[in-house]
């Protein structure tokens, strides 16, 4: 990872609500900015997704996923050290959404129950500054304002400079207003909803009777029954020519050739669903999981669970367990599957094996979720 995007990642919490702060500005953004390292294929061929046992549940709007035990990270050389070891996990049952919430069904939840996501409520500097270092001044009033951070392209780059060049902290940016006053959804119902804290996304899990997924949930269903794949589309590389899926085509963060026919969010179901028929588990936007990201997590539980699949894992059991050093002592939320920002020169987060960790009240423009449901839980809210 660049040092400025390593640099970038030590005051999230404060600036993804107050980013406009020149001090602190823009630093919420560095935990999606991508490593300037391309991971290469992983090794190991393929096999077709197993079949999914018929079920007396159903869920109208979810995939059954079959419990098993499956192969999640990986070894390729340049993996990201956050993705290694590639390790045995052995994972229940579950159902997932085929696709990202909707803005159409984030809707619905706001006007059943008035809610305020985070970026449209003013931050309170007394809670903001028990998450940045001792003695960060309070910044000006006019500036402690309900936004979020909007994606800005720049007409060009300067490399002595971070991810403050291309992310705007926006007054007034929300779901509703993707990129800040004067910007709607209207005709986007079919796009997934962005502008979405880990907050948000889990109040609208609880609201739909549903949960957040375990990462380690998401990277079974991500993968699609494909055993040692580096994409969830096969081993086939990225093709900037004839897009897999919603990421970046041309010179980021500049030029967007949007060869993909998008140069922001798309549709969902716009691209092939994988073998489990789910969409966008890769690009489109980066999707929230339950767990609390620890970048060694593979290599603890598979030390505690002593050579054994690691059965069910959740991730730390709370915040003190939570751990990045690019971002020591700011607890982080997992985030999967990039977005419509990846591009090999900069992130290849729409490989299945890659995560990252974000506050968890951090929004951007680019962010969603999607949610999960098991037969522990009653039966989920219908859609």
């Amino acid at each position: 990872m660049p040092d400025s995007a390593r640099s970038a990642r030590r005051s999230t919490r404060l600036n993804s609500r107050v980013g406009a702060w020149s001090p602190i500005l823009l630093l919420a953004a560095g935990n999606l900015a991508a490593s300037g390292a391309v991971p290469p294929a992983d090794s190991g061929g393929g096999t077709a997704p197993p079949p999914v046992a018929a079920s007396p549940i159903t869920n109208p709007g979810m995939v059954l996923i079959p419990g098993g035990v499956f192969m999640l990270g990986s070894d390729a050389e340049d993996a990201w050290p956050a993705e290694r070891p590639a390790h045995l996990v052995k994972v229940d049952r579950f159902w997932i959404d085929e696709t990202e919430v909707t803005n159409a069904q984030f809707r619905a939840f706001v006007e059943a129950t008035g809610y305020l996501t985070t970026a449209e409520r003013t931050p309170d500097w007394e809670e903001l500054k028990k998450q940045v270092p001792p003695g960060t001044p309070k910044p000006p009033d006019e500036v402690l304002v309900a936004g979020s951070l909007v994606f800005t392209p720049p007409s060009g780059t300067d490399a002595a400079r971070g991810i403050e060049q291309w992310w705007t902290w926006t007054p007034g940016a929300s779901w509703r207003h993707p990129q800040g006053p004067g910007s709607s959804i209207a005709g986007k119902d079919d796009h997934p909803v962005v502008h979405v804290s880990w907050e948000d996304a889990a109040a609208y899990a609880t609201w739909a009777g549903k949960r957040l997924p375990s990462e380690a949930e998401w990277e079974v269903a991500a993968r699609g029954g494909l055993s040692g794949m580096t994409f969830v589309w096969g081993a086939t590389p990225y093709s900037e020519s004839a897009p897999q899926c919603n990421a970046w085509q041309g010179v980021f963060p500049t030029s967007n050739l949007a060869t993909d026919r998008f140069d922001r969010s798309s549709p969902v179901r716009s691209f092939p669903a994988n073998g489990y028929g789910l969409h966008d588990m890769a690009g489109n936007v980066w999707e929230w999981c339950s767990d609390w990201y620890r970048a060694d997590a593979y290599a603890k539980s598979i030390r505690e669970a002593g050579g054994k699949a690691v059965e069910n894992p959740k991730g730390p059991p709370d915040a003190s367990g939570a751990w990045n050093p690019n971002s020591p002592g700011v607890p982080e939320r997992v985030i999967r599957g990039g977005s419509f920002l990846c591009h090999p020169s900069y992130c290849s987060s729409y490989r299945p094996s890659a995560r990252r960790g974000n506050t968890p009240d951090t929004s951007t423009e680019h962010q969603g979720f999607r949610c999960a449901w098991d037969p522990t839980m009653p039966p989920p809210r219908s859609r």
